[in-house]
Order: C-alpha cells, then sequence, then structure tokens
C-alpha cells in the first residue's frame, strides 16, 4: 500500500490526511472532545474505511456477475467495551433490487472477504518508529 501522511499543526485536533493519489481529507475531533469538528475523527474515518470497502467490494461483485442490485446501504458502529476491554464493530448492509435469498447469502460472503474487513479480523502488528 502507498504512503498515508498525516500533518497536525497548532490548530487543536485538526489533522490533514494526505493520500499518494493527490486526494487531501480533514480529521478532527468533535467540540465536546477539545476540537473544531471540522471532519471526520479518527474512529469515524476507521468506520467509513470499512462502510466504503464494503459497498465497493459488493458492487464490483454484484455487477460482475450481472445481478439486479439496485442500491447498497452499509451502516458501520464502532464501540469499546472497556470492561471487557474489546472493541464491537457492527455491520448492517441493506441491499434493494431483485436478488435470490442465494445471491443475498453470497453477497454476506463477498462482504466478509472486502479487503478493510480482512485487514480487521486479522493479526495486526504496527510497527511505529520516531524519525
Amino acid at each position: 500500500m502507498d504512503k498515508i501522511s498525516a500533518h497536525i499543526g497548532k490548530e487543536n485536533y485538526r489533522v490533514e490526511i494526505k493520500t499518494p493519489s493527490g486526494n487531501v481529507v480533514v480529521s478532527d475531533e468533535p467540540i465536546d472532545k477539545g476540537g473544531k469538528n471540522l471532519g471526520p475523527s479518527p474512529n469515524e474515518l476507521l468506520a467509513a474505511s470499512l462502510a466504503a470497502c464494503t459497498s465497493i467490494t459488493v458492487r464490483m461483485y454484484a455487477d460482475r456477475k450481472g445481478w439486479e442490485l439496485q442500491t447498497l446501504d452499509t451502516d458501520v458502529e464502532i464501540e469499546r467495551d472497556e470492561a471487557a476491554k474489546k472493541t464491537i464493530i457492527t455491520r448492517k448492509i441493506k441491499l434493494t433490487g431483485n436478488l435470490t435469498e442465494e445471491q443475498r447469502t453470497r453477497i454476506l460472503a463477498i462482504a466478509n472477504a472486502c479487503p478493510v474487513h480482512k485487514i480487521l479480523t486479522g493479526p495486526i502488528v504496527i510497527d511505529t518508529k520516531l524519525i
């Protein structure tokens, strides 16, 4: 994967994120956490990444199969259970279109095979270096 760069200055928690393709996204914390709510929070970006990847992966598959998937809505919620020391991610997918039960079942399997889902459910190693 290409390198993503994030820069934060003195404007509280506003972070400018740059992608290798030239896109720029601003992330920030909500006002009640000391930010200015200038963009999605990091947790919102993580949820958005899973929702977008799921939607794109399913759309690509349905298009390739020629299935009559009209629309797809993916909702993702991330909750932290501090007592159990675990994170719970709930993903809900709403499909509209003329789909058989077999196609719907296959779409669920494809959603679970999206690259971001695989990253989040597999072993993760974060190697951090100060430079």
